[in-house]
């Protein structure tokens, strides 16, 4: 795209190299020391994950970075270097069951972010795609939480936090791979909170709406071709539409809700689902 997408009337900016425009949050940060914890997060190399990497790095966690591009591993270890916690990259396919099982053993914090995104309706949805997402975002968190219970349940203490989406609570036309796939990981997390209560091991999802990242950017045009509107509508007439906030969250703002999650605040919240949707759910 050649312009920024913006929404007429406000004073929202797009951030330098972002098509999408949302304004920065200037919240202070929730304190919460995660020294002697190793995390892992899906999905790490961009967006929600990158944000929620740094964030638990910066509370103190051994942070294992989980993404298939190796690129922005890298880039997230370089950033990651000053802060109090670790940061290992770790380059993995999550269509690789048995490796995605395997990465988790010994993690005391699981993040499951890794996400895909096809606009198509479903009678032209190519079902190798179908497969794919469903593989990589319902039944890879499936094996890493199979992979990460033995060892939360040894020491009688963990936390399962699972990117799911308003789309994991509402539906939208053309996106049946993912509206699947979030429910589907809804009722996953609710069955790990259940089975996991006796162990001190919580399970909760967080259900942000449109946020400002790399997996929405590349959905404009497709969702302009799928509405049939110019891609400078879409923001207001697809993606806001429902959201009484008429602006995108930032991955910081999911990050600070999944990291509360692990807070000693929230060790009665599990099975449950945090909206941060800027009011959708509300209708």
């Amino acid at each position: 795209m050649s312009a920024p997408i913006t929404v007429p009337g406000t004073e929202f900016a797009a951030a330098p190299g972002n098509d999408v425009a949302s304004p920065l949050p200037h919240a202070a940060a929730l304190a919460l020391d995660l020294t002697g914890r190793t995390a892992l997060v899906t999905g790490a190399a961009g967006g929600i994950g990158r944000a929620c990497a740094l964030r638990l790095a910066a509370a103190g966690a051994r942070v294992r970075a989980v993404d298939r591009a190796a690129e922005g591993l890298r880039t997230l270890a370089d950033e990651a270097d000053a802060l109090p916690g670790t940061l290992e990259p770790h380059l993995l396919d999550l269509t690789d069951l048995d490796a995605a099982e395997a990465a988790a053993a010994g993690t005391d914090i699981l993040v499951n972010n890794a996400g895909i995104q096809l606009v198509r309706p479903i009678e032209e949805f190519p079902p190798d795609v179908f497969h794919t997402v469903l593989t990589v975002m319902l039944e890879a968190p499936f094996r890493l939480i199979r992979g990460a219970l033995p060892h939360m349940y040894g020491q009688g203490w963990g936390r399962i936090v699972n990117l799911s989406s308003v789309h994991g609570l509402r539906a939208s036309a053309f996106k049946s791979a993912y509206v699947a796939a979030k429910h589907g990981l809804e009722g996953l997390s609710k069955t790990a909170a259940l089975e996991g209560a006796p162990h001190g091991v919580t399970s909760n999802c967080v259900n942000p709406g449109y946020v400002r990242t790399p997996l929405v950017e590349r959905q404009i045009s497709d969702q302009a071709a799928a509405h049939g509107i110019p891609p400078e509508r879409v923001l207001t007439e697809v993606l806001l539409k429902d959201s009484a906030l008429k602006r995108l969250i930032e991955p910081e703002e999911v990050a600070e809700a999944v990291l509360y999650l692990c807070s000693p605040q929230a060790s009665f919240i599990t099975g449950s689902s945090l909206t941060l949707d800027g009011g959708w759910t509300a209708h």
